[in-house]
């Protein structure tokens, strides 16, 4: 007996401004499904406010209740939950265990968006940020440059999630999107496929100084005196192996912040444990409360005290911080680093750059330049946003201040 495809995925909007829209996937089971819907919610600008998963080992069922956007597509929200969900059939007999060498995606096709400016002005990039993520087009990479007198061309490489940009439909649906934003500060828009160098230079091509790379990307638990996201006694992540013969219990408690199912999904995912039942909520003190039964990946607990050690120490750190983020001096120039941890598929964290961009709208902060790599750190690879501020106004704002807005706005603490 199957399931029809269509009903594989529900989505049951709220009834009132305020209510959480309930989300329903029932489907197949596999490592790290629970990780992939999650980014996609994220992707989407969604909260997860609670949540219910539950596994025989073959089949599976997830309950989302969501909060965000009144303008969610949810008909796209869904088409895109489905795309992960294993194929249903009757004869389905095991779950499908994470292996990066045989779910490795096929490289997108990568375009380059280029489009020139009568003149700059404080929030043009993020704008044009909103518009790409709304289209469902990832930015890879961004130069933006600024001509003698006063014109901008701004360079993005873009891959699209619906694989259309190479038509002529989808790049006139992306011209008239960036027109009835940029208006009549547009000169001319072009979009084409961008040549094989491009895959190079988003491999880490730019040079970090040690110095950087051994604070911002240490993986080490940080003592209280380290800048961290959340002190680190309001993180709590404990493992019982009392209360079921056959699972072990993974128990985090800490403040909410935005993603925070997915950090934990995809932490579990990198490990391939498999979550046989969970429950997480958020509550009103804008706190987490999530209780997972989980297994490794040949069914047993986790009963080895360094393999418990590994787990614990890696969810404290992906909790207390899930990105990192400096702001530094570059000679006369000031530089905004910005990392969040790529997972083991390849996947990077979305939204970042849409966030990034926001926040130094808010401080009404130009852009000069923006470069997004991959670097490989600590036998990590990180995805890596570096903005070169434009100080010509000869703004003052300290760079702690502008390093919390940041922070505040990826973690979504208003």
């Amino acid at each position: 007996m199957g399931i029809l495809y269509e009903d594989v995925v529900l989505i049951k909007e709220a009834e009132k401004a305020g209510d959480p829209t309930v989300i329903t996937v029932n489907c197949p089971d596999k490592t790290g499904l629970g990780c992939d819907l999650c980014r996609i919610i994220l992707l989407f600008g969604l909260s997860i406010a609670r949540g219910d998963i539950s596994t025989d080992g073959k089949w599976c069922y997830l309950v989302f209740w969501v909060v965000g956007r009144p303008t969610t597509r949810w008909d796209l929200l869904k088409n895109r939950l489905l795309e992960v969900c294993p194929m249903c059939s009757p004869s389905v007999s095991q779950i499908y265990y994470y292996r990066p060498e045989f779910q490795q995606p096929k490289p997108p096709d990568v375009f380059l968006l280029k489009f020139w400016c009568y003149y700059d002005r404080k929030g043009l990039l993020h704008d044009v940020t909103k518009v790409l993520c709304e289209l469902e087009l990832t930015i890879k990479r961004v130069k933006v440059s600024t001509a003698p007198d006063g014109r901008v061309m701004d360079l993005f490489y873009i891959t699209d999630t619906r694989e259309l940009l190479h038509t002529d439909k989808r790049q006139e649906e992306t011209i008239a999107h960036l027109k009835a934003v940029l208006r009549d500060s547009m000169i001319s828009c072009e979009i084409e496929l961008a040549g094989p160098e491009v895959t190079a230079m988003s491999q880490g091509s730019s040079f970090l100084l040690s110095a950087i790379t051994e604070d911002m990307f240490c993986l080490e638990l940080p003592n209280q005196n380290t800048n961290n996201f959340l002190p680190s006694n309001l993180v709590s992540v404990a493992i019982d192996n009392s209360l079921s013969p056959s699972h072990t219990l993974v128990q985090i408690f800490c403040q909410d912040h935005k993603g925070l199912i997915y950090d934990i999904m995809r932490t579990l995912k990198d490990y391939n444990i498999q979550i046989s039942y969970g429950r997480f909520f958020a509550n009103p003190k804008e706190n987490c409360e999530v209780d997972l039964f989980v297994m490794q990946v040949d069914g047993k607990k986790i009963v080895h005290p360094e393999k418990q050690n590994a787990l614990c120490s890696r969810l404290r750190m992906e909790l207390l911080r899930p990105l990192r983020v400096d702001v530094l001096s570059r000679g006369p120039d000031t530089e905004l680093l910005v990392a969040n941890p790529v997972e083991l598929s390849g996947r990077g964290r979305p939204l970042v750059f849409h966030d990034i961009t926001l926040a130094l709208k808010i401080l009404d902060i130009r852009i000069f330049s923006v470069e997004i790599a991959r670097h490989r750190i600590h036998d990590r690879e990180w995805e890596v946003y570096r903005i070169l501020l434009d100080d010509g106004d000869g703004f003052a704002l300290p760079r702690d201040e502008i390093k919390e807005c940041v922070r505040k706005k990826l973690m979504c603490w208003e």
